[in-house]
């Protein structure tokens, strides 16, 4: 693998970049052979192949010098590391990515507590970048427990949350609880848009805070098309864990007697939640869109993203974009960088 300049001096925010960069070429050349894909699958099964691939490709077209030296330029940064935690969900592949290379472009150690989902991605991205720079090893350390963290980032359940908050509240802290996505259609989609809506839906079997899980639509909207956008992915009911919720969330409704559509591999409810179940999409209905944007407004600590169309409703985000956020989109409109940075 190329290597950097090896250098007794620490690394320098551009050294990092450097490094980064080269990681991000590692990505882009991994294939579905890749004994790291099989070993990811094998030990979580949400971990496909296809939406493995799909995380290193997106990384991989983020992770350059000129989008990486732009994102930094925002920024004013302090040379005075902290140690910051880094508590990383698994429930995307690479989902602490953005949060692991903010702490090392802002110049601070992070302290890596990897999910008990992803024993392997995560150590291999930390494994990469210490072979590209030895100097990687003084600024991310693998650890069991953060006994010695300044400060934390951590992802988890609204449960788990709880539990960071009171152990971690001496410290400065961003805690990620659960958030999802919903979707506003018109009426008037295009093909072209409801196949997006459809990858909002389906990447990654709906398992990210990107992904929508509720749709807010207009009275008496034609649910046909939007079956139909859908079936691109009607072979994830041939995954078994997939399979599993989708036939039991099921099976709850048929015996609840509870109205909704099923297409063979998913099912289709009006419901006011925002997350629905892992093979289900819950709806309500709309009259005018300042009902939407009051629904928003009310719901906006449980909502990540909104995907529409711009023109319909303003800083939504377009349909298929859900997970291709840009370097400098934070979740939950934290801006990490900026944290990291007040240190």
């Amino acid at each position: 693998m190329q290597a950097l300049f090896y250098s007794p001096n620490p690394l320098t925010q551009s050294e990092i970049i450097i490094a980064l960069e080269i990681l991000g070429k590692k990505l882009s050349s991994i294939t579905e052979e890749d004994s790291l894909i099989k070993k990811a699958q094998i030990e979580n099964q949400w971990f496909t192949p296809q939406w493995q691939l799909f995380a290193f490709n997106y990384w991989a077209g983020q992770l350059n010098q000129a989008n990486l030296n732009h994102w930094v330029a925002n920024y004013q940064f302090t040379n005075n590391p902290k140690k910051v935690g880094l508590i990383m969900a698994g429930n995307i592949p690479l989902v602490g990515m953005h949060d692991l290379i903010s702490i090392l472009i802002s110049g601070n150690i992070a302290l890596v507590k990897s999910s008990s989902d992803d024993k392997t991605l995560t150590p291999w991205i930390i494994e990469q970048l210490i072979l590209i720079d030895p100097r990687f090893k003084e600024k991310i350390i693998e650890v069991e427990k953060l006994n010695s963290c300044e400060a934390l980032i951590a992802t988890g359940s609204n449960n788990t949350a709880r539990y960071f908050e009171y152990y971690f509240s001496k410290v400065p802290k961003i805690i990620r609880k659960n958030r999802n996505s919903i979707a506003v259609l018109s009426g008037n989609e295009t093909n072209e848009e409801l196949g997006g809506l459809a990858d909002d839906i389906f990447s990654y079997f709906g398992l990210g805070c990107r992904n929508v899980s509720k749709l807010m639509v207009t009275e008496n909207y034609d649910f046909q098309r939007f079956f139909e956008a859908l079936e691109k992915y009607k072979e994830s009911v041939n995954h078994n864990k997939y399979y599993n919720n989708y036939t039991y969330h099921k099976a709850l409704f048929l015996m609840n007697i509870a109205p909704h559509f099923d297409n063979g591999f998913l099912i289709l409810k009006e419901d006011e939640k925002i997350a629905s179940p892992l093979g289900c999409i819950f709806y309500s209905v709309y009259k005018e869109r300042n009902d939407i944007l009051e629904f928003i407004d009310l719901n906006r600590e449980n909502i990540q993203i909104v995907i529409g169309n711009p023109n319909y409703i303003k800083e939504c985000i377009s349909f298929g974009q859900s997970q291709n956020p840009k370097i400098d989109d934070y979740a939950d409109d934290m801006d990490t960088m900026k944290f990291l940075n007040q240190l």
